[in-house]
């Protein structure tokens, strides 16, 4: 991949620009989540598998994640008329329900009913941060490290050094590599699902297109390989936005393909930050009329909001990576954020709901 000064000068000039122009104001006014009253959510998986064959299992992505400040994960209950068993992955916390059905069940069925509470977040970066906020460093250790589809050696560090030179600060250098991402990736609508994240081939071959698996997880990558913890958390949309914007939100009750993966980084003082570089390239792309300048207002809007803040109309199961189904003989999926199913010992196809046969449905219990 070829780099040069006018690439990385760009993304300054750009940003610059971008914050003289006025900000994306809707109906429903400014672009601008802040923690407030929390909001509750009923989540229903319901999957049947047509046509099993021998031996049929599959897996459920449960919510997992509890933040004091932004998420609860509060029940999931099922119904199946197979064997059921709750499985929490060792490294990551990542909660699934595995589902193991007997040879002869001709219409396996499992229905998972979740409930949980979000609200949105934001943290003001021009305050000067509580220097008594810190990860251990073990934890920091843990949030540094490189996994299979992310790594933070070779043309990942590299890329992230060029980044980030002449930064000092954690602050100026995250800025820096989200600036970059808004700048040199694009979201590519023919990719399926939410990609595959792996982040050092986008590099090696200059295709910097990607959904949010790919384009987040390189921004998760660039900033570990400078040292600086970050994590992807792999959830899926519930709600529309109450911002108005259209690409940021659940378009109706049933979310079954609106799966999201978003992006935290860990500063010193402040704790863990939101971001979200890949729903600036969603907006860029998707919000109406669609294919918006990189200096449209809307689009100004989500790149200053989405670092720093997150709306809380999404749900987050998990921030696990290479996480291994128990009981399948095949590989470890590189996130779990869809239903994963397998018969006759053959993977089943997640990102084809229709032919799998699941459905996801949410609910917004605060609404009722």
């Amino acid at each position: 991949m070829q780099f040069d000064r006018r690439d990385f000068l760009k993304t300054g000039t750009a940003l610059a620009a971008a914050v003289a122009l006025p900000r994306f104001v809707s109906a429903q006014g400014a672009f601008a989540p802040q923690p407030g009253a929390w909001r509750s959510f009923q989540v229903v998986t319901r999957m049947e598998i047509a046509q099993a064959e021998g031996r049929t299992q599959a897996w459920i992505p449960l919510p997992s994640v509890n933040e004091k400040d932004w998420f609860k994960s509060e029940n999931s209950t099922w119904n199946t008329n197979g064997k059921a068993t709750l499985v929490r992955d060792p490294k990551y916390g990542a909660e699934m329900l595995h589902v193991e059905w007997a040879a002869g069940e001709k219409a396996p069925l499992v229905e998972v009913t979740s409930k949980v509470s979000a609200q949105d977040r934001a943290v003001d970066l021009s305050k000067p941060g509580n220097a008594s906020i810190a990860l251990s460093a073990a934890d920091h250790k843990f949030n540094t490290a490189g996994n299979e589809l992310i790594p933070v050696n070779g043309i990942v560090k590299e890329t992230s050094d060029k980044i980030t030179s002449g930064k000092t600060s954690e602050l100026e250098k995250v800025r820096a590599i989200y600036e970059w991402i808004v700048e040199n990736t694009y979201r590519d609508g023919a990719v399926r699902g939410c990609g595959i994240g792996d982040i050092a081939l986008m590099l090696k071959t200059g295709q910097m297109g990607g959904k949010c698996a790919d384009l987040n997880a390189l921004f998760v990558g660039l900033v570990r390989a400078a040292d600086i913890p970050a994590r992807d958390v792999y959830g899926i949309r519930v709600a529309p936005s109450k911002f108005g914007y259209k690409a940021l939100g659940a378009g109706s009750e049933v979310i079954t393909k609106a799966q999201h993966c978003r992006a935290e980084v860990f500063l010193k003082g402040y704790g863990w930050v939101a971001t979200d570089p890949a729903d600036v390239r969603k907006v860029v792309l998707e919000e109406p009329p669609g294919k918006l300048a990189i200096d449209d207002p809307k689009v100004v809007a989500a790149r200053q909001t989405l670092f720093g803040a997150w709306e809380g109309n999404w749900l987050a199961y998990n921030f696990g990576h290479d996480i291994a189904l128990p009981g399948s003989s095949g590989p470890k999926v590189g996130f779990l954020m869809y239903p994963q199913a397998e018969t006759a010992s053959v993977r089943l196809d997640c990102l084809d709901p229709d032919g799998f046969k699941y459905t996801i449905k949410a609910k917004d219990l605060s609404a009722a």
